[in-house]
């Protein structure tokens, strides 16, 4: 990594349901599927960001949201960013996985669409950080079976 780079880390939450079919859910940026997260602010711990921001983008309270104590998954890379005027900088992402409660109700306020996308791994839905993660999150669940 380039120790000159700016540094920004970024934590959300794949949040998932049971009902009517184990699904996760992706929001719609305009050119890709992502999951609700966004930038650490002064003060806020990982799951307090992801919380935040889960609850900014989807509606989804931390009370409608049961996180998954033993899953946290990291991925860094390098990035551009328009409002940096395309400044290079080296981002942290780390993503906790939630259970959304059968009553929560999707709020979008940040996205011009959303999806459940059915269970079935392996997914292939965007290389860097999205397959990645949706591995990861198999192989826990497959730990946690057992």
């Amino acid at each position: 990594m380039n120790q000159t780079l700016k540094k920004f880390k970024a934590c959300g939450v794949i949040c998932f349901r049971e009902k009517p079919t184990r699904q996760f859910l992706l929001m719609k940026h305009p050119k890709r599927w992502d999951l609700p997260k966004g930038h650490v602010e002064d003060g806020e711990t990982e799951l307090q960001t992801a919380l935040r921001e889960m609850q900014e983008e989807t509606g989804f309270s931390s009370e409608q949201v049961r996180i998954e104590p033993n899953f946290r998954w990291q991925t860094s890379y390098e990035a551009r960013y328009a409002w940096l005027d395309n400044e290079l900088v080296h981002k942290t992402v780390v993503i906790f996985l939630g259970w959304v409660a059968e009553d929560a109700e999707l709020i979008l306020t940040e996205h011009t669409s959303a999806q459940w996308i059915e269970w079935s791994p392996p997914h292939k839905i965007q290389t860097e950080t999205v397959d990645p993660l949706l591995q990861a999150v198999d192989d826990y669940f497959k730990r946690v079976a057992t």
